[in-house]
């Protein structure tokens, strides 16, 4: 099923936010403190989202070196569409999950828990990035309608190439923490487009190996190896194996 990606992100931020009243005076960003408390190792940027807006309020420089987008123009809307197709139904799913677990919290332990999950993203080199998100409330109202977010996108890359997103609720100060949350399914993902065996192909044929050499690896007949490169072919509109490995890199299917 085609999802409307950012109008379904909308809805469920817009449910987050609901009838929010807040005091502006009283509202003071301890940001390096929340830096400090869900730093991740690696290359990262932050920023500060404002989901009753559902746009970014500010987004670090570093996010310029690290994914190729400019800080000062990118909206929510081009970000989101820059998500894995794979992953934007995991991404919806998560942030739904991240509603209803903020929302059965005590508002004095809201900002006592960090969210995190990942996702793979579309670089300004159309080259896939796998991105750790974490974020920690930084604004809500007595209701605990939640206003602004503080936000830490770190590059994952070399630490999971491949894999399913993953959810989890880090608890602070003290706090349990829930990890690999299952979220409810409301949206489905896409088909994929390879079966697991013309995945394992693929694989293989990115590494350098021959049709013979995999068909001794899997256990199968060179005929078998040979009809799995024509059905990915086929599939993905590509001439050869290595237009077919390039494209492969380039959509985040190896």
């Amino acid at each position: 099923m085609k999802l409307q990606f950012f109008n379904e992100a909308k809805k469920i931020w817009s449910d987050i936010a609901r009838d929010a009243q807040l005091d502006a005076l009283a509202f003071e960003l301890e940001i390096h403190k929340k830096i400090l408390s869900i730093f991740q190792v690696g290359d990262y940027y932050y920023f500060i989202f404002n989901v009753r807006n559902a746009e970014f309020g500010f987004i670090s420089p570093e996010i310029k070196s690290i994914l190729g987008y400019d800080p000062e123009t990118l909206t929510a809307d081009a970000f989101l569409s820059n998500i894995h197709p794979e992953d934007q139904p995991y991404f919806l799913n998560f942030e739904n999950s991240l509603h209803h677990f903020f929302r059965q919290l005590p508002v004095e332990k809201i900002e006592k828990y960090k969210v995190r999950y990942d996702f793979r993203i579309k670089n300004s080199k159309d080259h896939y990035v796998r991105i750790l998100h974490q974020l920690v409330i930084i604004q809500h109202d007595a209701s605990g309608n939640i206003t602004q977010s503080l936000g830490i996108h770190t590059d994952i890359s070399y630490l999971k190439p491949e894999g399913r997103p993953v959810l989890s609720f880090i608890g602070l100060d003290g706090e349990p923490s829930f990890t690999d949350v299952q979220p409810r399914n409301i949206f489905a993902p896409t088909k994929e487009l390879f079966s697991k065996r013309e995945k394992e192909v693929l694989k293989l044929l990115a590494e350098g190996k021959t049709s013979t050499n995999i068909a001794l690896q899997l256990c199968a007949s060179r005929h078998t190896i040979d009809t799995h490169r024509k059905n990915m072919l086929r599939k993905t509109g590509t001439h050869t194996s290595v237009d077919l490995i390039m494209k492969s890199v380039k959509e985040g299917w190896i």
